[in-house]
């Protein structure tokens, strides 16, 4: 697994030599973009607007635009400067948190750590502590010359680290337009959605989902490659148009739902009552 940041962690007196690993990949495919005319590649090149020419990488300096048309212009050497001054410290556990008072918004990018030379029994130190107290550390790093917030907590044995966003990159939730301010839900509503929940509440097995969509394009980029008839992918079941009330949408969620649910269950077939005997006048 591909190193992409060495360095140390530390608690208190103890000082952890680690590396890091991405624990997760980027799956999208990529396409690239031809000339229509005669399928070469399109090149992008980095034109100046006022000298009306190319501009190549010795040409380009970095800039911080304070205002519309001003500029602070940062030299190479300064910001390398200040990447290695805060890149050699120790990253140090600053707090130790319950991971449930953390909400799942704030989370970013996960990361395995592993131990660096001579840092075995310390990560084990710190991987047993963390399972026994029930809590995940927060702490600083600078990867890729941005300063985040992390969290490290243990995952199969091994430890991760989480960068998890500041509070001022999180967009406020009073911000979104057109929430409703008041509930006019009626019960009988609320307890047929809630009888849906049930129905489709499961165990979270992950490798039960799948990316669809990159599936049918593999499939159909395969078919173009080898010549053979493209296939129309299948359309997903929807609802009747004719249910438009909201009752019957959630009604209709739960008969689609049964025939899964209650496959294998043995039911009983309800009597039909016996019909009443007309009085004789």
């Amino acid at each position: 697994m591909h190193t992409i940041w060495k360095g140390s962690i530390s608690f208190g007196l103890v000082n952890i030599p680690i590396k890091l690993h991405a624990a997760t990949e980027d799956k999208d495919i990529s396409l690239r973009t031809l000339h229509k005319e005669c399928h070469s590649p399109i090149k992008y090149e980095k034109v100046c607007p006022v000298c009306q020419k190319e501009v190549g990488k010795e040409d380009i300096v970095r800039a911080f635009e304070y205002t519309k048309g001003k500029f602070v212009v940062l030299e190479d050497n300064e910001l390398e400067e200040l990447k290695k001054q805060n890149e050699e410290k120790s990253v140090e556990i600053m707090d130790f948190v319950k991971i449930e008072e953390i909400d799942p918004i704030y989370f970013n990018r996960s990361y395995f750590m592993s131990p660096n030379d001579g840092g075995i029994k310390a990560y084990s130190l710190l991987r047993q502590a963390l399972k026994e107290s029930n809590k995940v550390g927060l702490a600083k790093i600078i990867i890729r010359s941005k300063e985040q917030m992390a969290v490290i907590r243990v995952v199969d044995n091994t430890l991760l680290m989480e960068t998890i966003h500041y509070p001022d990159e999180v967009r406020s939730a009073a911000d979104v337009p057109n929430i409703p301010a008041n509930d006019t839900i009626v019960k009988k509503e609320i307890d047929t959605a809630i009888l849906l929940i049930d129905q489709l509440t499961t165990t979270f097995d992950p490798t039960k989902y799948n990316d669809d969509y990159r599936t049918a394009l593999l499939e159909l980029i395969e078919s173009k490659k080898t010549g053979q008839k493209t296939i129309t992918a299948k359309t997903k079941e929807t609802v009747s148009n004719n249910v438009t009330d909201l009752m019957e949408a959630l009604q209709a969620s739960i008969d689609r739902t049964k025939p899964d649910k209650l496959e294998g269950k043995k039911t009983t077939p309800r009597k039909k009552a016996a019909p009443k005997k007309k009085k004789q006048a």
